[in-house]
């Protein structure tokens, strides 16, 4: 199997706008893991990649065929690039750290004044009951 022209011209056109070049990657094949049988044992098909200037790196074994996943770990690394490139990264840093926060365990001053807010709470609402009125 192989990568149709138009994906591979569309691929380095990407590069070229990305500023990336082929000389700035650095490339090795190493043995897939996982299901695929004797030719995944025996062939080197997983494409590890690693972009030198950023030092971003990406390793695909999707596919059985080296052809196939040295395309689709290009195509890995430069929507890191772009991600990195145009600052997406720093937002889904500040997305991780905000849950982190919400998820952090709370001190025990806040948990008190936490508990005390819901006591004074479950007392307003008692005190919205129905009224009895007694007639003697």
């Amino acid at each position: 199997m192989s990568v149709s022209l138009d994906k591979e011209k569309a691929l380095s056109e990407r590069m070229r706008n990305l500023g990336v070049l082929e000389t700035d990657f650095e490339e090795s094949f190493v043995r897939s893991s996982g299901p695929g049988g004797q030719k995944v044992n025996k062939s080197s098909t997983c494409v590890y990649l690693v972009h030198l200037p950023t030092g971003l790196s990406v390793k695909c074994q999707r596919e059985r065929s080296q052809i196939l996943n040295r395309f689709l770990a290009r195509r890995l690394l430069l929507d890191k690039i772009e991600r990195q490139q145009k600052g997406f990264i720093a937002e889904e840093k500040e997305k991780l750290e905000k849950i982190r926060r919400q998820k952090r365990k709370r001190s025990k001053r806040a948990k008190e004044k936490i508990l005390t807010d819901k006591h004074h709470t479950s007392e307003k609402k008692s005190l919205r009951g129905k009224v009895n009125i007694v007639e003697e």
